[in-house]
């Protein structure tokens, strides 16, 4: 039985609002404001499910939309495949290692709609999401509301690093320390991502560049998003994850390769991936199998550390100059 994979265009209707929502991972996060209309677009979804036609909302989407709430929650979601849960705020299970562990063994997407940082799941920060109202239909009566990506486009590049801080210490610690200490420069591992934020904190002085896996450091960028605004020398570099650095730069050939990262929604079965940098890995770890490149994530094979190769995976890192 395989599980859900594909991006869903959802649409959420009545005759004076309009959302329009496009999920494309098994976790997403709706944050924002309260006045944001998140709740109004909870109680539409859950109206039109409740109600079905009579309730004058139209929910337009591939799979089926639905609320996931109350103390039957883990019931319904080991039950359905399929499908897309919105979940609200005030369930408190969102917050639990039960609720982590169902919704990684899930064939369903959820949506969850919280200001809160998931400290249990790794979501991205691709798919952390505000709401707003987009401006092109001002002259009709119905407003239309749209996600848009809180974390995007937050970096002032080019940098260049006098420190790389990354987050744990397997492959992508040992390609970068190396590259470091070619260029003078310090490399340490935060020992996990929630560690980062607390070796920010003693940094004043250097530019420092943090790199770690975009694909799970969701719960952490409220706190990280912080200290770069405060912090002028702080940066972060957030690639899905090193593997999938590797892949896109090309080093490793291949026309499937490059289909697969132009919609890796396409090919990643939520239910085996909880998270998409164990897929990536995956793929690497396949692919160059019996080659020279032979990749493991624990320790870096030294063919990676060989120039040319190395030049390919460092030119494809865009706004940092090593």
């Amino acid at each position: 039985e395989r599980g859900m994979k594909g991006k869903y265009k959802v649409i959420v209707q009545n005759n004076r609002l309009h959302y329009e929502l496009e999920i494309r991972r098994n976790i997403t996060i709706i944050q924002g404001n309260s006045a944001t209309g998140k709740t109004t677009l909870v109680n539409m979804l859950r109206q039109a499910e409740n109600l079905g036609n009579s309730s004058g909302i139209d929910v337009q989407c591939d799979v089926p939309c639905r609320i996931l709430e109350g103390t039957s929650w883990k019931l319904i979601l080991e039950n359905s495949q399929k499908t897309i849960f919105f979940i609200d705020e005030e369930n408190a299970f969102m917050n639990t290692e039960e609720f982590a562990s169902a919704v990684c063994k899930s064939d369903n997407y959820v949506v969850l709609i919280t200001r809160e940082n998931l400290y249990n799941l790794p979501y991205s920060v691709e798919e952390i999401y505000g709401l707003h109202s987009s401006g092109k239909y001002q002259n009709t009566r119905k407003v239309y509301q749209q996600m848009y990506q809180i974390y995007s486009n937050m970096e002032n590049v080019p940098v260049k690093p006098e420190m790389l801080i990354t987050e744990d210490s397997n492959s992508g610690y040992d390609f970068f320390y190396a590259v470091a200490k070619e260029k003078h420069m310090e490399c340490m591992s935060a020992e996990g991502k929630s560690n980062i934020y607390f070796k920010l904190n003693g940094l004043e002085q250097k530019e420092v560049c943090v790199i770690a896996d975009g694909a799970a450091i969701g719960p952490e960028m409220n706190r990280l998003y912080e200290i770069v605004r405060k912090k002028k020398r702080i940066h972060l570099y957030l690639p899905e994850s090193f593997e999938w650095l590797v892949l896109s730069s090309g080093l490793i050939e291949g026309k499937d390769i490059e289909n697969m990262l132009e919609e890796p929604e396409k090919y990643i079965d939520s239910k085996e991936y909880f998270s998409w940098e164990r897929y990536f890995t995956k793929v690497l770890v396949d692919r160059t199998q019996d080659s020279y490149l032979q990749y493991r994530k624990a320790k870096l094979n030294a063919a990676y550390l060989h120039e040319r190769n190395k030049r390919t995976i460092l030119k494809s890192i865009r706004g940092i100059e090593f």
